[in-house]
């Protein structure tokens, strides 16, 4: 683990030299020891929540190394300021570097004094890919560890199941809390513990809002904040116009996907995790205009990921626990975009093949192993 190098790493090896780099993405998932690993000085590293350290910031006194690692300074009223100050006198050989919570996504459009000066990144938890996993059983360690670094080195499901736990009561307890101010607690982590056993199917907030008794207003406030510190993300249905998409129902998924409690709805919340995780990426390092969807029409037709590039499908991806037949909806819709790739993958299955149309049926690790 020590050696491990995270996905990131030459990504910011190279923007760093050019502009500030930030970056966010839950907690835990191993943001603060990438940084430091970036580090060539430790003594660059300033974490806003260490006392010396935010003295330093706030007395202005940042020490003299060419390299500076702040983290979680965007919890600091003035940091965009600061920063822009910071980066506008640096010296040519300055190196920048900001790390935050999934607060920092949204605390960072509050204003554009740092417009121009900083390339984001969104980081995400382990994948088959970054892990150079290549056989089925990396992939159900994956799938029962979960993909955030402490609970899937620990090698112990035990342990995964713990921590997810401690992660679910932690988020509510202290970083909402910090976002926003909540007055029901109890009622939140209700919702924390239902959402997961909704993966899988377009999500109603109106159906939600009767099971847990609150209103339609507080539900889907507390699903926005839970985005925004990357509990969950949703995906929108593919077919209306991108602004016409998201108000439609939506699926979501979990970042810890071990939540999840059936294995078959758990391996296809995997899978949007990869990717997401690929999207974002691709996005965030070569600004391709990608997005995820789903597809489902009137009919009941569904294909579970649709991935578009220029609002056009490159992508077509159906998700099977084993071995099966080949989805209709997953046929029909490949023959209306037969340029785009189509998967059938599946968690235990073992059939590989291409059919004559060029739809490829195969084990998922051998698309997993494909992305980032």
């Amino acid at each position: 683990m020590a050696s491990f190098q995270r996905y990131l790493f030459s990504d910011i090896t190279h923007d760093i030299e050019k502009k500030m780099v930030f970056v966010g993405g839950p907690r835990q998932v191993g943001k603060t020891t990438l940084g430091k690993s970036l580090l060539p000085d430790p003594w660059g590293y300033i974490n806003w929540d260490v006392g010396p350290h935010r003295d330093m910031v706030l007395r202005r006194r940042l020490p003299p190394v060419p390299f500076l690692f702040f983290d979680e300074i965007h919890k600091y009223r003035g940091w965009r300021n600061y920063l822009k100050g910071l980066y506008d006198a640096r010296d040519e050989a300055q190196r920048i570097l900001l790390m935050g919570s999934a607060r920092l996504d949204f605390y960072r459009f509050g204003g554009d004094s740092l417009q121009g000066r900083y390339h984001y990144y969104r980081m995400h938890p382990l994948s088959l890919a970054e892990l150079g996993g290549s056989s089925k059983d990396d992939l159900l360690s994956l799938l029962t560890l979960g993909g955030f670094p402490e609970p899937f080195f620990s090698g112990s499901e035990k342990e995964a199941q713990r921590w997810s736990v401690e992660y679910r009561q932690r988020l509510i307890r202290e970083d909402v809390t910090g976002l926003e101010q909540i007055h029901d607690l109890a009622q939140m982590e209700l919702l924390a513990l239902r959402l997961p056993e909704l993966v899988g199917a377009p999500l109603s907030v109106n159906a939600v809002r009767e099971d847990i008794q609150t209103s339609h207003k507080t539900v889907s406030r507390w699903l926005r904040i839970f985005e925004q510190l990357y509990v969950i993300f949703r995906i929108p249905p593919f077919g209306p116009p991108r602004v016409r998409a998201v108000k439609k129902e939506q699926k979501h998924y979990h970042l810890d996907w071990t939540v999840v409690p059936s294995l078959p709805l758990r391996f296809e919340n995997l899978v949007a995790c990869h990717l997401k995780k690929w999207v974002d990426h691709e996005l965030d390092s070569s600004g391709r205009d990608l997005e995820l969807r789903y597809f489902r029409d009137v009919h009941g037709h569904e294909v579970d990921f649709v991935v578009l590039e220029k609002r056009q499908p490159i992508r077509l991806i159906e998700c099977k626990w084993g071995d099966a037949d080949i989805n209709p909806s997953l046929k029909d819709l490949f023959r209306r975009y037969p340029k785009a790739e189509a998967w059938q993958i599946s968690a235990t299955g073992t059939q590989d093949y291409r059919t004559p149309e060029g739809l490829r049926v195969s084990p998922a690790r051998l698309f997993l192993k494909g992305l980032v």
